[in-house]
């Protein structure tokens, strides 16, 4: 007769509803990347996505495997290498698309910046969880922004703006969760956007950077340029109504009127074939998935894992805002995919590896001491 694991085993403890949230957006994604380009490419890039569908699998339940304790030690080597690796872009990195962001390994291109935002949501958790009750003082805020500033200098200057960005998201959002003075986090705020200010009128953004911004601020500006891709997402999601024009059909997506419309614009994609229905399905399933972190989070043992937690929060919801956004023309073009649902191995697998951290904090909810009693 097997034996019973004990009630405090993690394998007890599997989070389930975490994982069919996430698979259901993994099989959402592929349906609409089948769809958005079935019709040139047939079902190759498909059979790409299913492949890193299963890489990522795997990547999530070897990340939950591991006690997440164990990563707070490693934290600064972690930091470390994604630190080297971010600079070998410059040296050995591919170009294309006018930036230098991969490291071609063979058939793979390797974009470090995506899985330096685990690197950098497990040093801010393990820095900032050195004291039970949050932040003690400023030095706390200032260590965790000069780690921040490290990678987002490295990232812009690739150039990778949204990036760049995502890594901010994650510094706020797990500073507000370890306890920053909100002034203070309006202080942060306010030097970014004086930065963002001095960066426009020093001319340290890229043309096309200043272009998606004024097209932003102005989309018939420039219509067949900056403009063309939010207008024509526009045309698609606006088309779509409430239950679509079909999947596998639309004029915008089959015809190619759509860019990128298996990465950055796929949620246009998903508005012309299923309209509002799929929008609202899509949109649910993120809110559920978000509410089971934050969920996991506010149960966790420790500070470190409710940290971890928050900076995977911050990350999905910032991307996933930024990216609806910017197809329905009320965020500028960045660049930045719909986690789980757009076309890319990177992106991809470190949502899965991200995951794989929260489902480890769940799993190990009820072990060891505990610095507070789940609720």
């Amino acid at each position: 007769m097997a034996r019973k694991l004990p009630a405090s085993h993690p394998l007890r403890h599997i989070d389930w509803p975490l994982i069919a949230l996430t698979m259901a957006l993994a099989g959402y994604g592929a349906l609409l990347i089948y769809s958005a380009t079935q019709a040139s490419v047939g079902f190759s890039e498909l059979r790409l996505q299913l492949g890193w569908i299963v890489v990522g699998v795997v990547g999530l339940a070897v990340t939950a495997s591991f006690d997440y304790l164990k990563l707070k030690t490693y934290s600064g080597v972690f930091y470390g290498i994604c630190v080297a690796l971010l600079v070998m872009v410059f040296i050995i990195g591919k170009v294309a698309l006018g930036a230098q962001r991969w490291i071609p390994i063979g058939p793979f291109n390797l974009q470090p910046s995506e899985f330096s935002k685990v690197a950098l949501i497990i040093m801010l958790a393990a820095l900032l969880s050195k004291r039970k009750e949050g932040i003690a003082n400023n030095r706390d805020i200032g260590i965790a922004v000069a780690y921040a500033m490290v990678f987002i200098l490295l990232v812009f200057i690739q150039p990778d703006l949204g990036t760049a960005l995502v890594f901010g998201a994650i510094t706020v959002g797990i500073l507000y969760a370890a306890g920053i003075n909100l002034w203070m986090l309006a202080g942060l705020g306010g030097a970014t956007a004086v930065g963002a200010l001095l960066a426009v009128k020093l001319n340290i953004l890229h043309q096309y950077q200043v272009n998606r911004l004024l097209v932003f601020l102005n989309p018939q500006s420039d219509p067949s340029g900056a403009g063309y891709n939010i207008t024509q997402a526009k045309i698609a999601i606006g088309s779509g109504q409430f239950f679509g024009r079909g999947l596998f059909l639309g004029s915008q997506t089959r015809l190619n009127f759509i860019p990128h419309g298996d990465t950055d614009f796929i949620f246009a994609v998903l508005g012309e074939q299923l309209g509002f229905i799929g929008i609202l399905i899509l949109i649910t399933l993120f809110g559920l998935l978000l509410w089971r972190i934050a969920k996991i989070a506010l149960n966790s043992r420790d500070m470190f894992g409710t940290l971890i937690c928050a900076g995977v929060i911050a990350s999905l919801l910032f991307q996933a805002f930024t990216n609806i956004g910017m197809n329905v023309g009320i965020m500028p073009v960045t660049g930045i995919p719909l986690p789980l649902i757009s076309y890319g191995g990177s992106s991809f697998l470190t949502t899965m590896i991200s995951l794989g951290l929260v489902l480890s904090v769940a799993m190990r909810r009820y072990g060891g001491v505990a610095e507070r009693a789940p609720i």
